[in-house]
């Protein structure tokens, strides 16, 4: 994908932007630092998140999404297996799991990897979805939109279930939700819209690429037409202040 078709179809997801967002309020400062994010699909993550400094490598779990990436950020981008990481004992300093752990078999294995290449007071964040029993969830599941088409192994993750998953090998610290009802009404459209071209999903769910841009480039200049609108729709989550949200940000620490 190039940098101004990944940056643009970045520019028009409600979602993607909030969840850089999320992710860099507690990222923390990484400047001199190892770092790794993991689960970054089409690369648009890694690239900002590799704009905070520091010394970033990326990873993730298909030749698809690798490739989507390594095409963004060009070095040290890494196809993983799920329960063997390619890098040195204690290499990182911040580990970032954008969207991976969901995708997992074996959860535990994983979790102990992300110890093993950690150092000692090392940070780990964690984004996966929120395992909510909702009517929006019914919906999509009545449209197909599967945990299995989306690549996921799990719905997600409660604060509780993360934080006993973690509690094994880490500290666990601060927990929080964000994107609620009407953001993911927007998602559950948009993943609608894309199936409805044809887009397969893969082991890390439905990846857009620059191919499927300059594919379908008619339908997504008519999303960006209309993307005023559904900005404004997206910011009505701040109506639902109480409400809990379909993602989940976890921060932990490896003890030293």
């Amino acid at each position: 994908m190039s940098e101004s078709w990944a940056l643009k179809l970045y520019s028009k997801s409600p979602l993607k932007r909030d969840k850089v967002k999320a992710l860099l309020s507690v990222l923390g400062n990484v400047e001199g630092k190892r770092c790794l994010d993991l689960g970054s699909d089409n690369g648009v993550v890694s690239q900002l998140l590799r704009q905070e400094g520091g010394s970033w490598a990326s990873g993730d779990l298909t030749l698809e999404t690798v490739e989507a990436i390594r095409a963004l950020v060009k070095t040290d981008v890494h196809r993983v297996r799920e329960t063997e990481l390619p890098f040195g004992n204690e290499e990182f300093d911040v580990v970032v799991i954008a969207d991976m752990i969901e995708h997992i078999e074996d959860e535990g294995s994983f979790v102990a990897e992300l110890a093993r290449i950690l150092k000692p007071g090392g940070r780990l964040v964690v984004n996966t979805p929120h395992a909510r029993n909702t009517l929006l969830r019914r919906v999509r599941l009545r449209l197909g939109q599967t945990d299995e088409k989306h690549g996921h192994v799990r719905a997600g993750y409660t604060r509780e279930s993360l934080s006993a998953l973690l509690r094994s090998r880490f500290e666990v610290g601060e927990a929080r939700t964000y994107t609620k009802a009407f953001s993911e009404t927007i998602d559950t459209a948009m993943q609608w819209g894309l199936e409805s071209l044809g887009k397969k999903g893969s082991k890390k769910g439905v990846v857009v690429t620059d191919g499927d841009l300059r594919q379908h480039a008619r339908m997504f200049t008519a999303y960006r037409a209309v993307f005023p609108f559904v900005w404004l729709f997206s910011r009505l989550d701040a109506l639902l202040p109480l409400n809990d949200g379909y993602r989940l940000l976890m921060v932990a620490r490896k003890p030293s």
